[in-house]
């Protein structure tokens, strides 16, 4: 598995921000400097583990969600995954999509 640092940061930077919180109050709260949380944010610097879980806990979100963006509290997750992925299929892809999730549920009966 990859990590992408940018993306972990643009998720930080999106649920501080959903959640009406300042960079100061984000490395106050943390205990780190408001410059370390920006370079966080913009994928600058590799954020360790603790310190993300620190932040996931201030934030009030899973460390999971900062890191794929899927959280397992929340029961939609797969459903807006995979509706994010066919979004990006194009018609013929989205066809044998269908057809192979008829199989699926034929397959069960």
């Amino acid at each position: 598995m990859v990590i992408d640092y940018k993306i972990i940061g643009q998720r930080i930077k999106k649920v501080r921000k959903d959640n009406n919180m300042t960079q100061e109050v984000l490395a106050e709260k943390a205990d780190v400097t408001v410059g370390y949380i920006s370079q966080i944010e913009r994928g600058v610097c590799k954020v360790n583990l603790d310190t993300l879980a620190v932040i996931a806990n201030i934030l009030n979100c899973e460390v999971s969600f900062l890191i794929d963006g899927t959280s397992h509290l929340n029961n939609s997750y797969l459903k807006n995954e995979i509706t994010e992925k066919i979004m990006l299929c194009n018609d013929k892809q989205k066809k044998l999509i269908l057809e192979f999730i008829d199989l699926l549920l034929e397959y069960d009966k």
